[in-house]
């Protein structure tokens, strides 16, 4: 059995930001030579998040327009952990969108559904965060 480790580093200048890091993992993918398996993929930070869906950015507009109704950003001070913070709806966000994604690997390839593609979410940018790729298998 092979096990291979990688971080993808971040710095988005935004607050918020959905990243399509599909070719990044299969990069990893490549180098690991792992050919049947299993890919994680998990945001290492409490305010980002890993996820699986299409890369359509009407979709993104839409899941960024929701996350916002569901935990909005302001006020701050209607948060309790924003008390010399102000990231409390990321925090939040996190939590509805996930940790991570987890994707089985057939004949060196990420074994995917149509239009499958991998996301790092982004709810408190601004400064450097990263993604953990672990890929196990054969």
């Amino acid at each position: 059995m092979k096990s291979y480790r990688k971080e993808l580093w971040f710095n988005i200048p935004e607050r918020r930001a959905f990243i399509n890091i599909t070719n990044q993992v299969e990069a990893c993918l490549r180098e690991s030579g792992v050919s049947e398996g299993f890919i994680l993929v998990n945001a290492m930070h409490i305010t980002a998040s890993v996820f699986i869906n299409d890369d359509e950015s009407g979709l993104h507009n839409d899941l960024d327009l929701w996350l916002e109704g569901l935990a909005p950003h302001e006020p701050v001070s209607h948060y309790r952990h924003n008390v010399g913070e102000d990231n409390a709806d990321a925090h939040l966000k996190r939590s509805v969108m996930g940790r991570e994604a987890v994707i089985a690997v057939t004949k060196g390839k990420l074994d995917f559904g149509p239009w499958e593609q991998i996301f790092y979410g982004e709810f408190d940018g601004r400064r450097k965060k990263r993604v953990l790729v672990k890929i196990i298998g054969e």
